[in-house]
């Protein structure tokens, strides 16, 4: 997955210039994620307490970093699943668990200007991938 890292992605946010180029480039990064395969649109990797479906699928590699796969039926979702995979790349599921991505989603400034609906399944993707990582930790 060819997805910006942290860094790049706080340097590309704050070279947008408004709202609307924001969710344009958000929209962009979704448009990254590769086709999810169908074996994994089902129940267990579906994101509970998210109003438009989320699949994510977390495995571990050979050395013990995870790897993610997701898809969206919504474009700014997909895009938002797209930057939460940038956070979380390369990380092992300990470096999840211990990470806190709010400051860094304030810093992107997105939790002021997603619906509440949107922010509520943010959290609820981010939850889910720590609960996971827990698990596999």
């Amino acid at each position: 997955m060819a997805l910006p890292d942290k860094n790049k992605l706080v340097k590309n946010f704050s070279r947008c210039p408004n709202w609307e180029e924001k969710y344009l480039y958000v929209i962009e990064l979704g448009g990254q994620l590769p086709v999810l395969a169908e074996e994994h649109r089902q129940d267990q990797n579906l994101i509970a307490g998210c109003q438009s479906q989320v699949w994510i699928v977390m495995r571990t590699d050979e050395n013990g970093a995870l790897t993610f796969e997701g898809d969206s039926d919504a474009a700014i979702v997909k895009g938002l699943v797209a930057i939460v995979f940038s956070l979380y790349q390369g990380l092992t599921p300990r470096d999840v668990v211990e990470l806190d991505v709010r400051p860094f989603f304030t810093e992107l400034e997105l939790s002021q200007h997603l619906t509440p609906s949107r922010s509520q399944g943010l959290e609820a993707m981010i939850r889910s991938i720590r609960t996971k990582a827990a698990q596999l930790s």
